[in-house]
C-alpha cells in the first residue's frame, strides 16, 4: 500500500455535525431520482476507487456518511487514512440498499476528494523540503465549517497545524499593528503588552515585513517572528540578525517551485495557506453493481 502517516481524525461529534449539514443540502427533500427508479429493497455493492496517485484522507468521515444515510450498510475498509496509493486502488467497499448507496455517494466522494487533495499537496511540499530542518505549517485559510477536517488532512500529509482558532495562539499581524500604531504603539511596545497580558506558556508571534521591524520585534521579546513576503536572501539577512533569539516562520507566495530556495535560507517553519485554500481535489469514483437475488430452484413435477 505504501507509506502511512498515522494521525487521529477529528472527534466523531465534530464529523457528525459536518455530515448533518451536508445531508441537509442533498437530502432535505429526499432523492427523487432513486426513489422513482430503484426498488427500495434492491441490494448492491459499491467500491470507492482512487483514480490518481494520492495520500488518502477522508475514509473515516466517508464511512460515517454512509452510516448516517443508512445504518444497515456494511462497510469494508481497504485503505486507511494517510496511505499513499496508486490509481485503481480500492479505498472502501459498501454493501447495502442501492438507494442508500446512491444517496451517500456524492457527499462521501466530496469529502474524500477535497481532503485527499489537501493531504496530497501537503505531502508534496513536505517532500520538497525533506532535506532541511523546517516544518511545513498550515494556516486558518480553511473552508468555513471544515477546518478540523482540513487540518486533519494536512497532518495526514505530513504537515503541521498552526492555530485552530483565534483563542489558542497570539499572532500579531499587520492589521493589528496598524490599529496599535493609531494608539501610538510601535511593534516593540505591542509585543511587550502582549507578553504582559498573555496566558502563561503561549508564544508571542508577530508578523514583520522589513529588517527594521525585525529589530523592533526582537526588542519586544517576541517568541516567533513571521517574516512575511520576504525573498530568501532577505530571510537569510533577517536570520543573521535574529541569531536564535526567536523562532523564524516565513510565509507568502510559497509554491512547489520556490519552497526549496526558502528552506535553504534556514527558517524553522514555512506556513502555506495554499495547503487548504488552493489544493486541487483528487479524482475518486464510486462503482456500483446490483446484487443478484438467489432464487430457490423449483421442484420438477412428474406426471404419471
Amino acid at each position: 500500500m505504501g507509506v502511512v502517516f498515522p494521525t487521529q481524525p477529528p472527534p466523531l461529534s465534530s464529523m457528525r455535525r459536518v455530515i448533518s449539514a451536508a445531508l441537509e443540502e442533498d437530502l432535505a427533500y429526499g432523492d427523487l431520482t432513486s426513489t422513482l427508479l430503484i426498488p427500495p429493497t434492491l441490494l448492491a455493492r459499491a467500491d470507492i476507487i482512487a483514480k490518481d496517485h494520492m495520500i488518502v484522507a477522508g475514509v473515516a468521515i466517508a464511512k460515517q456518511v454512509f452510516q448516517a444515510v443508512d445504518s444497515s450498510i456494511a462497510l469494508t475498509t481497504h485503505t486507511n487514512d494517510g496511505t499513499r496509493v496508486r490509481p485503481s486502488t480500492t479505498i472502501l467497499t459498501m454493501n447495502g440498499k442501492a438507494q442508500s448507496l446512491l444517496q451517500g455517494e456524492r457527499i462521501a466522494l466530496n469529502f474524500l476528494q477535497r481532503l485527499s487533495g489537501i493531504s496530497t499537496l501537503t505531502h508534496q511540499f513536505c517532500e520538497a523540503v525533506r532535506d532541511y530542518p523546517v516544518a511545513i505549517v498550515d494556516t486558518r485559510k480553511t473552508t468555513p465549517g471544515l477546518r478540523a477536517l482540513e487540518k486533519w488532512a494536512v497532518r495526514l500529509g505530513g504537515g503541521n497545524n498552526h492555530r485552530f482558532s483565534l483563542h489558542d495562539g497570539i499572532l500579531i499581524k499587520d492589521n493589528h499593528l496598524m490599529v496599535m500604531a493609531s494608539q501610538r504603539m510601535n511593534i516593540t511596545q505591542t509585543c511587550l503588552r502582549a507578553r504582559q497580558h498573555a496566558p502563561h506558556g503561549l508564544r508571542i508571534c508577530v508578523e514583520v515585513e522589513t529588517i527594521a521591524q525585525v529589530r523592533q520585534a526582537l526588542k519586544g521579546k517576541a517568541d516567533v517572528l513571521l517574516l512575511d513576503n520576504m525573498t530568501p536572501d532577505r530571510v537569510r539577512q533577517a536570520i543573521g540578525i535574529i541569531q536564535r533569539q526567536a523562532l523564524v516562520e516565513v510565509s507568502g507566495g510559497m509554491t512547489l517551485n520556490n519552497i526549496r530556495d526558502m528552506a535553504e535560507a534556514g527558517p524553522d517553519f514555512i506556513s502555506i495557506g495554499a495547503l487548504t485554500h488552493s489544493a486541487p481535489s483528487m479524482d475518486l469514483s464510486m462503482d456500483i453493481a446490483p446484487l443478484r437475488t438467489k432464487t430457490r430452484p423449483q421442484k420438477q413435477q412428474h406426471r404419471f
